[in-house]
């Protein structure tokens, strides 16, 4: 893991196309302000994984994909 140290309005580059700002700094709280193209998806941690749990649990009762596919008769 990378550690960078940033003031309140200084920012961080990744890749071309992405910047994250430091808004404010209170106590424990950091706010950033991100900066990406709109086909980036952005979520917190938590909502992340909530996301892809929920994908592999509606996976689980697929046994083959086939099945779902309208029969030609």
């Amino acid at each position: 893991m990378l550690v960078l140290t940033r003031k309140t309005g200084e920012s961080i580059q990744i890749g071309d196309d992405i910047e994250l700002t430091v808004i404010s700094v209170k106590g424990d709280q950091v706010k950033l302000g991100i900066n990406a193209p709109k086909n980036v998806d952005i979520h917190r941690k938590e909502v992340y994984l909530s996301i892809q749990e929920e994908n592999t649990e509606a996976s689980k009762g697929i046994d083959n994909l086939f099945t779902l596919l309208p029969k030609n008769d």
